[in-house]
């Protein structure tokens, strides 16, 4: 009798581990058939950082660089259909000297998207606007924009602000870890130094808005944000950021600036950086050596190339040998859940954060983006708002800004 009861036991929870197996493969298929029918834009990742890696090949036929989370057959097998690069320059001092100089490795960087992406002509192509995704993705391509991440490098000069729009910039998140010029930081350890926006960042917004450029609001501290969104005569984007009251980080946005943000007809595009989403397990063996990483190359300050390519190389090996506790697709889509409880579904949308530390348990690179929609299906999304999560938001954001831009 015993053993007849558990054989009924194992056969019901085999039964269940079955159902369950179905039910993913149902909603994994039915997610990359709409990944095939709908636009899908990841509008933050820091993938031009492997360009000059060891091992970094961007078709991802032979991509052995460590880490490395963005490249074509990764778009490809998640169903990603386009991505904004960075055009990321650390904060350092704020002189004319520190100006020139970054402003100059800004430029490098943006030469090395150029020439990455066109040594693949007929698997991707550089984006510029937002119409250029349906088009490229008709034609079998990856759309490549551009961003500006940290507007440091336009220096002092209002112009730049031009030059890079010229050279194919499309946003610029004003600041990053540090205060600059534009701007303060939401996370720099000395307090504010502008208290939110500079009188040369309200230039900087303006003349984005008259230029058709968005303004990325990511990083910026809580004052500056609500200064942007006074100054702005367009909607803004936040490229890649979380919820507050998801995960208590400063990094991310509270539940007032999720609303002031909607009733700027902006959108947010929701961060796969793990301590972002969901705060982690105490790993004091990794904390030690990520410091000893940083003592060790002056806190990755005034290296040489070959010095940055090293130190690179290093992190990413720290990160294989230390390996975080990471949050998982489901706390990425609590945010999400989240966001459209505050916000509406309307303003939400994902910049993974991919390379430049973003990336989930089970959405570690591009090549599982699919996940994302699987969750999204499990939870009752209708086809329409995931349409909307994963592009059409922000397109339409894309689109307003370009509108309001002054005519030439």
């Amino acid at each position: 009798m015993n053993r007849y009861i558990l054989s009924l036991f194992a056969v019901a929870f085999l039964g269940c581990s079955n159902d369950s197996l179905t039910d993913d493969t149902k909603l994994e298929e039915r997610a990359k058939a709409l990944h095939s029918k709908m636009v899908t834009i990841d509008t933050h990742t820091d993938t031009p950082i492997n360009f000059l890696r060891t091992g970094f090949d961007f078709s991802g036929e032979n991509n052995t660089a460590i880490g490395s989370k963005v490249d074509l057959a990764k778009m490809e097998r998640g169903g990603l259909d386009a991505a904004f690069f960075a055009v990321f320059i650390g904060q350092h001092e704020c002189s004319p000297e520190r100006y020139a100089e970054v402003n100059a490795k800004a430029l490098e960087i943006l030469n090395a998207i150029y020439a990455t992406v066109m040594q693949y002509p007929s698997c991707a192509a550089i984006a510029t606007s937002p119409d250029d995704v349906y088009r490229l993705k008709k034609e079998g391509k990856r759309a490549i924009y551009i961003g500006v991440e940290n507007g440091y490098p336009i220096g002092d000069d209002i112009g730049q602000v031009k030059a890079f729009y010229d050279l194919g910039a499309r946003y610029i998140t004003l600041c990053h870890t540090r205060n600059n010029q534009i701007c303060d930081s939401s996370t720099d350890p000395d307090g504010p130094r502008h208290n939110g926006l500079s009188e040369f960042g309200r230039k900087v917004v303006q003349e984005m808005n008259s230029l058709g450029m968005m303004v990325d609001v990511s990083h910026i501290s809580d004052k500056a944000f609500y200064d942007v969104l006074v100054v702005s005569k367009a909607p803004v984007i936040a490229s890649h950021s979380c919820a507050r009251a998801i995960c208590d980080n400063l990094r991310n946005l509270t539940d007032d600036m999720l609303r002031a943000l909607a009733k700027n007809g902006g959108v947010v595009q929701m961060c796969f950086l793990s301590e972002y989403v969901k705060k982690g397990e105490p790993n004091p063996a990794r904390d030690n050596a990520y410091r000893a990483l940083r003592r060790k190359w002056n806190n990755f300050k005034g290296l040489t190339p070959e010095q940055e390519k090293q130190a690179t190389t290093e992190w990413y090996e720290l990160e294989e040998k230390y390996p975080a506790s990471l949050a998982t697709v489901a706390d990425v889509v609590d945010h999400i859940d989240h966001m459209v409880k505050v916000m509406g579904i309307d303003h939400v949308g994902i910049g993974t954060d991919f390379d430049g530390g973003g990336g989930v348990e089970d959405c570690r690179d591009a090549s599982q983006m699919y996940r994302i929609t699987m969750e999204l299906l499990r939870r009752g999304y209708s086809e329409r708002d995931i349409r909307k999560i994963w592009g059409e938001n922000f397109l339409r954001v894309f689109r307003e800004v370009e509108k309001r831009k002054e005519p030439v």
